[in-house]
């Protein structure tokens, strides 16, 4: 029986993503920052073997089922690391695991660890004149917003050909980690190793053209769509997915629903948890939110694809109003004051 605990917030934290399935794990990891990331994997790893009074303690909620059982140290790293991969993808996930828990004698990569600390308007000198394969490589590797600040600040001829890359990078060689090394001008201890590092992707695209300005995601589409159409769709799909809605104010969903036949919101709704559905229903009327929740209610249920296919409605209607100017949807903007 492990000694007990005196558990803070990240401790806590810690406990409870231990206890969640990988998939659920990596789900609520990606949605923290890098800070947040360090400090979470360092408790992780530190916490070694958490007996059962510990846990009831750190989540209340799960006493009863954690109380059959603990947690064990043994490969807690490797556990770590795999939720981490699952959440970031393998180059973040690495770069992370190197701060919380290095492994004995490891190569460093002081370059990448660098990149990911400066501000853009240190990072743009340094690639603006290099190959958009090069640029994709780095651009990966930074947070979102860094990254669309960094590609805001290059030639705009390079915008679509760095996207289209960062969407399409798949297997990345060392060699093309060695030309991002020698872009930076570091001396580096280390690579990655031999092994091809899967970089980039849809997802990354997306989160990038979401942080760039509107005018930005206006010149790039369209150039996507002429090197490859099915690409350009996919980054479109993946940026604007309809729990993007949710972070609407209360003025702009109260503009969208007036856009909305009532059948549509209904099944659409169908599809989310109640507190997700009180973002729609704070946008309206009591006694119009009231009239909603039983219409939903009496709907009973209905097909996940009516669900996709009735919230795929609503989001060609954002999109549709959001080209108008009439609500405001995403990242950066620089199309209206």
């Amino acid at each position: 029986m492990a000694a007990p605990i005196e558990f803070d917030g990240a401790d806590r934290a810690a406990v409870m993503v231990m206890l969640l399935g990988e998939e659920e794990a990596a789900r609520l990891l990606a949605g923290l920052s890098p800070e947040e990331l360090r400090r979470l994997g360092a408790k992780m790893c530190e916490l070694g073997d958490i007996g059962p009074t510990a846990i009831a303690d750190a989540i209340a909620s799960f006493a009863d089922s954690a109380s059959q059982s603990g947690i064990t140290a043994h490969g807690r790293i490797a556990d770590v690391r795999r939720i981490m991969t699952g959440a970031l993808g393998e180059v973040k996930a690495d770069s992370i695991m190197r701060r919380v828990a290095p492994p004995e004698n490891a190569p460093r990569n002081p370059a990448l660890e660098i990149a990911q600390w400066l501000e853009p308007d240190v990072l743009i000198p340094l690639i603006q004149d290099e190959h958009p394969q090069a640029i994709a490589v780095l651009l990966v590797q930074l947070e979102p917003a860094t990254a669309a600040a960094v590609l805001a600040g290059l030639p705009e001829d390079l915008h679509t050909p760095v996207v289209h890359r960062i969407a399409s990078l798949g297997p990345v060689s060392p060699e093309a980690i060695a030309i991002l090394e020698e872009t930076l001008a570091t001396k580096i201890a280390g690579t990655h190793g031999i092994r091809k590092l899967t970089m980039g992707g849809v997802r990354e695209a997306a989160e990038i053209m979401n942080s760039a300005a509107r005018s930005m995601e206006k010149r790039v589409i369209p150039g996507l769509n002429k090197l490859d159409k099915q690409l350009a769709r996919d980054i479109e799909s993946e940026m604007f997915k309809f729990e993007h809605l949710l972070d609407l104010d209360t003025q702009t969903i109260g503009q969208l629903l007036r856009e909305i036949e009532s059948e549509v919101l209904i099944d659409a709704l169908k599809g989310l948890e109640e507190a997700q559905r009180e973002v729609f229903f704070g946008a309206m009327s009591s006694r119009a939110a009231d009239g909603l929740r039983d219409e939903i209610e009496e709907r009973g249920r209905i097909k996940r694809a009516d669900v996709e296919a009735a919230q795929k409605a609503i989001i060609a209607t954002a999109k549709k109003l959001a080209a108008d100017g009439t609500i405001v949807v995403g990242g950066a903007d620089d199309d209206y004051v």
